[in-house]
């Protein structure tokens, strides 16, 4: 209910996940919202810099170009807000916060919140942060995180790289007001997935069990499930997907189901590496991370259906590591991107280890079954 949120004494408002459609709609809809606009006061902004702006006390309204560049409002050839598209949908630039590098100077915190004040000095997007994390500075390299969702990110270096095939182009990381570009493509369901599993289906009791029931299968018996419970990301973009399961017999049971689940992962994996290889890339080596990969059946069942070696680290949660590395970078804890490379260690390395027409019939048995939620 957006008409309560403005409801509020000071006449200002920061929207923690703003879009381009959002405040198009709110400015139109919102009598309330007009006026604060007419008045200079009325503020949108991501949930950086709504954080922020707490942290500064009001002081600094300002984000950093990896989040900027999925608003739909930036300009990514000329790193600022579009003009154009501002005047098409009627937004005033100065709602709007100033977008720095990814490690900048973006204030103090208020010396009420921790007894000092505290610099902050660097702001990431969620995977873009993951990807500085697993160290991907040079053009090619490949990250993917396995979280509640999944999210490939490979660096395209310092050319915008536009997919053909329904990827998504935006910033890794901007440092010294030059920006490094990347292609994403997203995953809805991959942790949670094992999440349905535990809480709904009642399987499970935990994420740890995955690791041991799906060895106990030597084949996927020809059951799929394709876990399009809030539709379906990259590269097939469809919201009106919902989950199914395939190939069941009398002989399937509940294994087959959770071994699914973990390999509805991999499969999804594969086809955003599809899509990288129909743009004419092919990274030969891929890091891993996020809490799925523990799971060393999994890590070496991914890189079996991608064909592709991949480098788990020794720490997975590189998200809040790869802001701190750029923090670190703003305040001269590391003088340059090599010398945060150097900081990043490996855990254990998964070869592919599947036949390719293994492999095939596994992918096709997949494409089969994803064909039948896009009907």
């Amino acid at each position: 209910n957006y008409e309560n949120l403005f409801r509020n004494k000071t006449g200002l408002f920061i929207d923690p996940y703003f879009s381009a459609t959002k405040i198009k709609w709110i400015l139109d809809n919102i009598k309330k919202a007009k006026n604060l606009s007419n008045k200079n006061l009325l503020l949108f902004g991501t949930i950086d810099s709504f954080l922020i702006w707490n942290f500064t006390e009001g002081k600094i309204h300002a984000t950093d170009a990896t989040n900027a560049s999925r608003t739909m409002l930036f300009n990514l050839k000329k790193n600022k807000w579009d003009d154009h598209i501002l005047k098409i949908l009627k937004i005033k630039k100065n709602i709007l916060p100033v977008v720095k590098n990814s490690a900048d100077n973006f204030g103090f915190t208020s010396k009420k919140i921790l007894g000092k004040k505290i610099p902050i000095s660097a702001v990431l997007g969620d995977q873009q942060a993951a990807a500085v994390g697993q160290v991907c500075f040079e053009k090619g390299s490949v990250k993917t995180t396995y979280g509640t969702g999944a999210f490939v990110i490979m660096n395209t270096g310092k050319s915008i790289l536009y997919s053909k095939n329904k990827l998504i182009t935006t910033i890794c990381y901007r440092i010294n007001n030059k920006s490094t570009y990347a292609l994403e493509g997203s995953i809805f369901i991959a942790g949670a997935g094992v999440q349905w599993l535990i809480d709904k289906i009642k399987l499970i009791n935990n994420a740890y069990e995955t690791e041991k029931i799906a060895g106990l299968k030597k084949t996927n018996s020809g059951v799929y499930l394709v876990p399009a419970f809030t539709g379906l990301g990259a590269p097939y973009w469809n919201t009106n997907s919902r989950g199914l399961i395939t190939g069941l017999s009398r002989n399937s049971d509940w294994k087959d189901l959770v071994r699914a689940v973990l390999e509805s992962v991999a499969y999804q994996t594969f086809d955003l590496f599809d899509s990288m290889r129909k743009d004419g890339l092919r990274p030969k080596i891929v890091k891993v991370d996020g809490g799925m990969v523990k799971n060393n059946w999994f890590s070496q069942f991914l890189a079996n259906i991608i064909n592709v070696k991949t480098e788990r680290p020794k720490v997975l949660e590189t998200t809040a590591l790869g802001v701190a590395l750029f923090a670190g970078y703003q305040i001269g804890v590391f003088k340059s991107l090599d010398q945060i490379k150097r900081t990043w260690k490996k855990d254990k390395i998964f070869k592919p280890k599947l036949s390719n027409i293994v492999r095939n019939k596994l992918l096709n048995g997949w494409k089969l079954s994803v064909k039948k939620t896009l009907l």
